[in-house]
């Protein structure tokens, strides 16, 4: 159900960053695995990594994607944001759909991930629910009573600042109710906090 009711926010968002043919991709919280498969398509020289914390999901994606992790195009494995398993300088590009609400230490995890973002590297949040200025939805109680977190538009931009993000660019379809938030890792980088 996932894979279908995210689709088209995921394509939308994904029309905000620049994909080449050989990237080596990161999806943080890939649930059932429909983003790693678009992913996959478009990388046909490249590498696809997902990662998630529940274990049913993550069979559910590579389930999805069995035919790329035979290929060796795909590898999704049990990770959490918190620590991921890969070492400094990895991934091209990075993506979280539908999942940040839910990470455990914002900035930290922001942090976890530019540490495996290579220099000049781009992390791409979509989400569907965030806080509008004007107030909160019906939407934000049951993301509270679920124990996610809802960002602004001010507050998202101030999270990838904070993160050490560069050239961080939000994009909102007003409509639909979808955001889209993306940095960069310096050319420069060096760690904070």
């Amino acid at each position: 159900m996932m894979n279908y009711s995210h689709s088209r926010l995921t394509d939308w968002g994904l029309e905000h960053v620049q994909i080449g043919r050989d990237f080596t991709i990161l999806d943080v919280g890939c649930g059932g695995g429909r983003t790693v498969r678009k992913l996959a398509s478009r990388v046909p020289d490249g590498k696809v990594h997902g990662v998630d914390y529940a274990a049913g999901s993550v069979s559910v994606s590579r389930e999805t994607n069995e035919e790329d992790i035979r290929a060796g195009r795909v590898e999704i494995q049990e990770a959490s944001v918190s620590y991921l398993p890969f070492p400094e300088n990895t991934f091209d590009l990075i993506t979280a759909i539908e999942t940040q609400y839910y990470w455990p230490n914002l900035l930290d995890d922001m942090r976890e991930v530019l540490r495996v973002l290579k220099p000049g590297g781009t992390l791409v949040v979509i989400v569907e629910a965030y806080k509008k200025e004007s107030g909160g939805t019906v939407l934000a109680s049951v993301m509270k009573a679920l124990g996610g977190v809802q960002l602004s538009i001010r507050e998202q931009r101030a999270l990838f600042e904070d993160a050490g993000y560069a050239d961080t660019e939000i994009f909102e379809e007003r409509s639909k109710g979808w955001l889209c938030a993306v940095g960069k890792k310096p050319v420069q980088f060096t760690a904070k906090g």
